[in-house]
């Protein structure tokens, strides 16, 4: 597949509002409604598109406590490794999972009601997944800029 400049437009239409119709993409590309069809379907087809999804607002939802945790683990074994991260990803108060270089080994992007809510979730959950070492919790003051666009 080719992907081209009308493919990066296509989907920066798209990561602004998935809900747009074939109708109106096709007015901002200058293309037909088949056209844009067309390169929505093969865009999909070739893993250009992961999904579609909702951005909930946290707020409406009693969710806006949001907290980046570091965390170390005891060994960095292959065992260790990937019985944290099965753990990790049955947490449903952890949004993001990274595996990083430096001094600590994940980073958790954690949402939660409140204080008492994340105090519950590293006391019952996290800290008891047996491979953790040490955590290092920081909570967000502002939500300085939010995206899930990835631009061209």
């Amino acid at each position: 597949m080719i992907f081209d400049a009308t493919d990066k437009r296509l989907l920066e239409f798209l990561q602004q509002d998935s809900k747009q119709t074939n109708k109106e993409l096709s007015n901002k590309l200058g293309l037909s409604v088949t056209a844009v069809y067309e390169r929505i379907k093969k865009l999909d087809k070739e893993g250009y598109i992961d999904g579609y999804i909702a951005v909930v607002n946290k707020e409406k939802v009693d969710r806006n406590f949001v907290v980046f945790c570091h965390v170390k683990l005891v060994k960095h074994s292959q065992d260790f490794v990937i019985r944290f991260e099965k753990e990790v990803k049955q947490l449903h108060e952890v949004l993001e999972c990274y595996h990083l270089s430096g001094d600590y080994d994940y980073l958790l992007k954690v949402i939660v009601k409140d204080m008492t809510a994340f105090r519950e979730f590293m006391v019952d959950k996290l800290t008891s997944i047996n491979h953790i070492g040490s955590t290092h919790s920081m909570f967000v003051i502002n939500e300085v800029k939010y995206s899930t666009a990835i631009n061209f």
